[in-house]
């Protein structure tokens, strides 16, 4: 039965989809999410994504990428396009030929991200600040739960960022793109304009936030099933 594996974005882990997973398995949809590596801030390259992608995906999987989790999920689909049924880009940055991540960060009309972000001084990664963090990542979230998510972001190594792709395979995959209305990390406008490369069937919405795994798991949930169906059709 094919699967949703869920790729978390910039500085989050597999943690960040623990409210969601169980909304998915209410609608007998089955989903898994992983931890990418690098999490420690250890040199990490994007084939280093898509090789642990790769190796977690079973026969017929649905990749779900959020934010940065849209260059992995892309790269995995270069790197082996007969293991996939489609790809779900969630608030994700989708890659445009021959642009990094950071490249499509800089051309977007602002970079709501950039105040929070703290460089080592070895410049290899980088982390959030934890006092911008909320309004970054979770501006739709209760504090509580903001603050537990918040505590768990992790180093981002920046090589993977930093590495241009020039999709193919994976543009001949279904794929599908939902754009998160009230994004205050990366710009809705922006994110419709990276959607309106896909048919305007596949381009979807939700009210939420840039983590809507967290505001609204039971509405994302719901969406995700139906594009799963989507991809399988």
């Amino acid at each position: 039965m094919s699967e949703l594996l869920l790729i978390h974005g910039t500085c989050h882990g597999a943690w960040c989809f623990d409210r969601l997973l169980p909304e998915l398995a209410r609608r007998s949809v089955p989903a898994r999410a992983i931890d990418l590596p690098g999490r420690d801030g250890s040199p990490t390259t994007l084939d280093d994504y898509a090789q642990a992608i790769l190796a977690a995906a079973r026969p017929d999987t649905i990749l779900v990428g959020h934010s940065a989790g849209g260059y992995a999920i892309t790269a995995a689909a270069e790197a082996g396009p007969s293991r996939f049924k489609g790809l779900i880009y969630l608030c994700a940055y989708l890659p445009a030929p021959g642009q990094s991540l950071a490249d499509m960060r800089r051309a977007g009309p602002s970079q709501p991200l950039l105040p929070a972000i703290r460089l080592a001084a070895d410049r290899g990664s980088f982390t959030i600040d934890p006092a911008l963090a909320p309004a970054a990542f979770y501006q739709d979230c209760p504090p509580d739960l903001a603050d537990w998510a918040t505590t768990r972001l992790c180093p981002q190594p920046v090589t993977p960022q930093e590495t241009p792709l020039w999709p193919k395979s994976a543009d001949a995959l279904p794929r599908h793109y939902i754009t998160c209305e009230a994004d205050q990390t990366i710009p809705p406008d922006y994110q419709r304009q990276m959607g309106s490369r896909l048919p305007e069937a596949c381009r979807h919405a939700l009210p939420s936030g840039h983590s809507p795994f967290l505001s609204m798991p039971d509405r994302l949930a719901d969406l995700l099933a139906r594009l799963r169906q989507s991809c399988l059709s």
